[in-house]
C-alpha cells in the first residue's frame, strides 16, 4: 500500500499532501497505508483518500462498508468519497507524551469479504507550545569568595514540543558578572549553566537581578522567561562536590516500595558549619518526585511508589548538595526502568460469525480477533493457541490480528456447538497468558441418511392371523434436525408378485408398522421378503433400506393323512400277508402318514387303537413300523385286524386312523380262503349302539306314518259313512293269510309285523307287539267278521346268540333306504285307493324291516 503526507507549511495554514505514486512505493499488500499530518488539524480536514489508496472505487466504499477502527477514534471515513477525515482534536503532546515519533495505528475494515488493512497516521509536531520554567523566579546565593569560572546549573525549562520545535537554547540578560552556558543532557535535552565571569563584591553589589530566557527552535521561535535573583553571601570557599557528575541506575519495575536505588556521595572541604550540607531535588518533575524520595542527610534515594515501565521508561533527576554557606553542586541521576513481564496479553474479538454450516470447507473464517501486550521486547511477543481438541485453527494475519478458521469437517450431530478457548501467551519469564472463549453454533445440513435400528428384521407371524393386525414395526432414526430428520416409511420391493403385494401387507408411513392385509396360510406361503425404505424430508432427500423377512408360523390346523395303507376304490382296506414262520421283530408293514403342518405340529406318533390280538404285533411310535412281537401260535387266528391311530404333536393334537388286515400265510393261494371269510366281528357294544340308533329312527318314521293313516281314515269316514274298512276288498279276501318268513334274520335283529283285521270299522294300532302275540291267521282274516281291526304290531325279535348275530351281519341283508321309502308309499296308496292294496300273500303288506 502507499501513503500520503500532509505537512504544515506555515502557521495557521495546514495542507494535506497526498502521495500520487502510491503503488510504486508500497507494492506489497501487507504494508500499511501511511499518512503524515500536522497536529491540531481542524475537524473535517482531509487526511487522504483512503479508498483510492486501498484500490477501491467509490461504490465499494458503501458496498463494503469501509470504516476505520482504533482504541480511540480520531478519524472517520467519508462514505461518499472514501476520504479519511479528522474527527477529533489531535494533540501530539497529549497522545505521544514526548516521543520523538508519534504514529497513530488504525485498522481499515472492509466487509463482504472481510479484510483488514493497517493505516499509520504520523502526527507531526507544530510549535504550539512555548518553553516554560517551573518557577517564575529563581533564587541563588553565591558567596563572594567564589572564584571566576564557578558554574551553577540552573533550572531547565520545559517545552512539550519535539524536534526543531523543542527547546533550543537559553539566553541571559546582559551583565558583567555572569555568562550563560547551554549544555546537552544525555537524552538530548538542553539545560542552562550559569558561569561566574569575575569576582563578586558583596559590598559593592549584594544582589544581581537577571532574566533567563528559554528559546525553542520553531519558526517563529517561542520563548519563556524566569527571573534570576542572585544574592551574594559571605565567603564560604568550598562547595560540596559529588563523586560523579552523572549517576546511572537500572531498576526493575517490580521492585517493592522502599527499595534503595542508590546513595549519593558528596564532600565539602570546608570545616565546621560550612562543611555541613544537605541533599535535595533540583527541578525534578512531578512524576519523579512521586516515584522517589531523597534523604537530605544521607543522600539515599529510595522508591516511594510502584514503578511502571509502561508509564515511564526513564527518570532523570537533578540532585543538589548545598552547604550552610549556600555553596552547592549538582549531579544528575538517570534511572532506567527495566521492563518485567507484568502485563497479560489482551484478546479483543473484532468480528464473529453467528453460526457455521457443518459442511463448511476447511479454511472458512469464523472469527477475527487482535492481541496486544503492554510490555515490551520479548515480554510483548505473543503467540496464540487453541486449548482442547476442536476442528479449528488460528491463522496469523497482519499486525497483531488473527483469524479463527475451520481445520476439519464439522458434524452437528456429534457436536452441535463449540466453545473455542483462545489462549494468548507472551514470551516473558515466566510467561503470562490470558484466555477468552468464543461460542460457535453449528448449523445443520442434511448430511445423514436415516439409519434403521437393526440391520435386518426377522418376523414370525402365526398363520390364520386376523386381517389388519400388526405383524412388525421397523424404526429408523435420523440425527439431523427439522425436516432433515423427519422419516417416512414405504415398501420398496418384495419377492411377492407386485399385483398381490398390497393384498398381503402394507406399512404405515409415519410409524413404520407393517400390517397384514389378509390371513396367512403356512401351507401356501411359508415366508416372504420385503425391502422397506426410510426417507427423510431434506433437500436432497436421503434414504436407507432394510430387509424384512416374514416367516408364517405354523398352527395345528391339518390332521395327518395316511398314505399307506391306502383304501381300495370300494372303500375296503388292503391286506398284508405275513409268513407263518415269521420270527419276533419281523417287519410286517409300515404305516406311512404325512401332515401338511410343520414342526411339532407335523411330528407324528403311531398308536394301536384296536387289535384282534394285542400282544401279537408291536408298532413303532415314530416310525409306524408294524413288527411281530412273538411267533404265531396254533391258537392264533390266521387273519388279524389292526386299527392304527396317527396323531400329530400339535396342541390340541389332530389324528387319523388306518386299518391293517394281516393274513398269516405262506402263499397267496393259502391266503385267499381267509380273505373270503367274514371279517372279524367288531366290538359288540359299538355295533349294538349303532343298531339302537337305527331302530329309534325307524320307530319314529313308523309312528309318523301311523298318525298320518289315522288322520286320513278319520277324514274318509266323515266323507263316506258306508265304508267298511280301510282295506276294502282286500280285507275280505278269501285267500288265506300268509305270514312272511322269519324276518328277524336280517342285518338288524328286529322284525316289525303289521296285523290288520278286516271286520272292524274302527282301527286300532298296537306298536311294538311281538310276532308271537299276533292273532292266528284265521282270526285276523275272517271274512265274516263284522268289524275291521287295524293293528300295528312291531315285534323285535332279538337273537342273543352271538353266532346268529354274526351270521345275520355277514349276510348283509340290510334294508336300504329305498325299500323303506317304498313301504311308506305303499301305505299311503292303501288309504287313498283300497283297490291298490296288495294281496295278503304279499310279504310287503305285513312286514317291513
Amino acid at each position: 500500500m502507499g501513503g500520503s503526507c500532509a505537512h504544515r507549511l506555515r502557521p495557521g495554514r495546514p495542507q494535506v499532501l497526498f502521495t500520487l505514486l502510491l503503488p510504486l512505493f508500497c507494492p506489497a499488500l501487507g504494508q500499511p497505508v501511511r499518512y503524515s499530518i500536522p497536529e491540531e488539524l481542524d475537524r473535517g480536514s482531509v487526511v487522504g483518500n483512503l479508498a483510492r489508496d486501498l484500490g477501491l472505487s467509490v461504490l465499494d466504499v458503501s458496498a463494503r462498508k469501509l470504516r476505520v477502527s482504533a482504541e480511540r477514534l480520531h478519524f472517520s471515513v467519508d462514505a461518499e468519497s472514501g476520504d479519511l477525515l479528522v474527527k477529533d482534536r489531535i494533540d501530539r503532546e497529549q497522545m505521544c507524551r514526548g516521543r520523538r515519533r508519534c504514529e497513530l495505528q488504525l485498522e481499515a475494515v472492509l466487509e463482504n469479504p472481510l479484510n483488514i488493512f493497517h493505516v499509520v497516521v504520523e502526527v507531526e509536531d507544530v510549535n504550539d507550545h512555548a518553553p516554560q520554567f517551573r518557577k517564575d523566579e529563581i533564587n541563588l546565593e553565591i558567596i563572594e569568595s567564589v572564584s571566576p569560572g564557578m558554574r551553577t546549573i540552573l533550572e531547565s525549562a520545559v517545552d512539550p514540543d519535539v524536534g526543531v520545535n523543542s527547546l533550543n537554547t537559553y539566553q541571559l540578560s546582559p551583565n558583567e558578572y555572569f555568562s550563560l552556558l547551554v549544555k546537552d543532557n544525555p537524552d538530548g535535552s538542553k539545560y542552562p549553566e550559569l558561569e561566574l565571569q569575575k569576582m563578586l563584591d558583596r559590598e559593592a553589589q549584594s544582589a544581581h537581578h537577571l532574566v533567563l530566557t528559554a528559546v525553542d527552535g520553531g519558526d517563529p521561535p517561542r520563548t519563556g522567561t524566569a527571573q534570576l535573583r542572585i544574592r551574594v553571601v559571605d565567603a564560604n570557599d568550598n562547595p560540596p562536590v559529588f563523586s560523579q557528575d552523572v549517576y546511572r541506575v537500572r531498576l526493575r519495575e517490580d521492585v517493592p516500595l522502599g527499595t534503595a536505588v542508590l546513595r549519593l556521595r558528596a564532600t565539602d572541604q570546608d570545616e565546621g558549619v560550612h562543611a555541613e550540607f544537605t541533599y535535595s531535588f533540583l527541578g525534578v518533575a512531578d512524576k519523579a518526585q512521586h516515584a522517589f524520595s531523597l534523604n537530605p542527610v544521607t543522600g539515599d534515594l529510595v522508591t516511594r511508589q510502584p514503578l511502571d515501565f509502561e508509564e515511564v521508561e526513564r527518570y532523570t533527576v537533578d540532585v543538589e548538595a548545598k552547604d550552610r554557606g549556600s555553596l552547592s553542586s549538582q549531579c544528575k541521576v538517570i534511572i532506567e526502568v527495566l521492563d518485567e513481564n507484568d502485563n497479560r496479553p489482551e484478546i479483543l474479538v473484532t468480528s464473529l460469525s453467528d453460526q457455521v454450516l457443518e459442511d463448511s470447507p476447511s479454511g472458512t473464517v469464523v472469527a477475527l480477533f487482535k492481541v496486544r501486550d503492554r510490555d515490551s521486547g520479548e515480554n510483548a511477543e505473543v503467540t496464540c493457541s487453541l486449548s482442547g481438541d476442536s476442528p479449528f485453527k488460528i491463522h496469523a494475519s497482519s499486525g497483531n490480528y488473527y483469524k479463527l478458521v475451520t481445520d476439519g469437517a464439522l458434524d452437528r450431530e456429534q457436536t452441535p456447538a463449540y466453545n473455542v478457548t483462545v489462549t494468548a501467551t507472551d514470551r516473558g519469564k515466566p510467561p503470562l497468558s490470558s484466555s477468552t472463549t468464543i461460542a460457535l453454533r453449528v448449523a445443520d445440513v442434511n448430511d445423514n441418511a436415516p439409519v434403521f435400528h437393526q440391520p435386518a428384521y426377522l418376523v414370525t407371524v402365526p398363520e390364520n392371523n386376523p386381517p389388519g393386525a400388526s405383524i412388525a414395526q421397523v424404526s429408523a432414526s435420523d440425527p439431523d434436525l427439522g425436516p432433515n430428520g423427519l422419516v417416512s416409511y414405504s415398501i420398496l420391493a418384495s419377492d411377492l408378485e407386485p399385483e398381490s403385494l398390497w393384498a398381503y401387507v402394507s406399512v404405515n408411513a409415519q410409524s413404520g408398522v407393517v400390517l397384514a392385509q389378509r390371513a396367512f396360510d403356512h401351507e401356501q406361503l411359508r415366508s416372504f421378503q420385503l425391502t422397506l425404505q426410510a426417507r427423510d424430508q431434506g433437500s436432497p432427500a436421503l434414504s436407507a433400506n432394510v430387509s424384512v423377512r416374514v416367516l408364517v408360523g405354523d398352527r395345528n390346523d391339518n390332521a395327518p393323512r395316511v398314505l399307506y395303507p391306502a383304501l381300495e376304490p370300494d372303500g375296503s382296506a388292503l391286506f398284508d400277508m405275513v409268513p407263518r414262520a415269521a420270527e419276533p421283530g419281523y417287519l410286517v408293514t409300515k404305516v406311512v402318514a404325512v401332515d401338511a403342518d410343520s414342526g411339532h405340529n407335523a411330528w407324528l406318533s403311531y398308536h394301536v387303537l384296536q387289535a384282534s390280538d394285542p400282544g401279537l404285533f408291536s408298532l413303532g411310535l415314530r416310525t409306524g413300523e408294524v413288527r411281530t412281537a412273538r411267533a404265531l401260535g396254533d391258537r392264533d387266528a390266521a387273519r388279524q385286524r389292526l386299527l392304527v391311530g396317527v396323531r400329530d404333536g400339535g396342541q390340541p393334537p389332530l389324528s387319523a386312523t388306518a386299518t391293517l388286515l394281516l393274513v398269516f400265510a405262506d402263499s397267496l393261494q393259502e391266503a385267499l380262503p381267509d380273505l373270503r371269510e367274514d371279517p372279524p366281528p367288531p366290538d359288540p357294544q359299538a355295533e349294538l349302539q349303532f343298531y339302537l340308533v337305527v331302530a329309534l329312527a325307524l320307530i319314529s318314521v313308523l309312528f309318523l306314518l301311523a298318525v298320518i293313516l289315522a288322520v286320513a281314515l278319520r277324514l274318509r269316514q266323515s266323507s263316506s259313512p258306508s265304508a267298511t274298512g280301510c282295506l276294502g276288498s282286500v280285507l275280505g279276501s278269501k285267500s288265506p293269510p300268509v305270514l312272511p318268513p322269519n324276518y328277524s334274520e336280517g342285518t338288524l335283529p328286529y322284525a316289525y309285523n303289521l296285523c290288520v283285521p278286516g271286520d272292524q270299522l274302527k282301527p286300532e294300532f298296537n306298536f311294538l307287539t311281538s310276532v308271537g302275540d299276533c292273532p292266528a291267521t284265521q282270526d285276523i282274516l275272517n271274512k265274516d267278521s263284522s268289524s275291521a281291526l287295524l293293528a300295528s304290531l312291531l315285534t323285535p325279535s332279538v337273537e342273543a346268540d352271538e353266532k346268529t348275530f354274526n351270521e345275520n351281519k355277514s349276510k348283509k341283508k340290510l334294508v336300504g333306504t329305498g325299500e323303506m321309502v317304498q313301504v311308506v308309499k305303499n301305505t299311503a296308496a292303501l288309504w287313498e285307493d283300497p283297490s291298490s292294496v296288495p294281496s295278503a300273500h304279499d310279504p310287503g303288506l305285513t312286514t317291513a324291516c
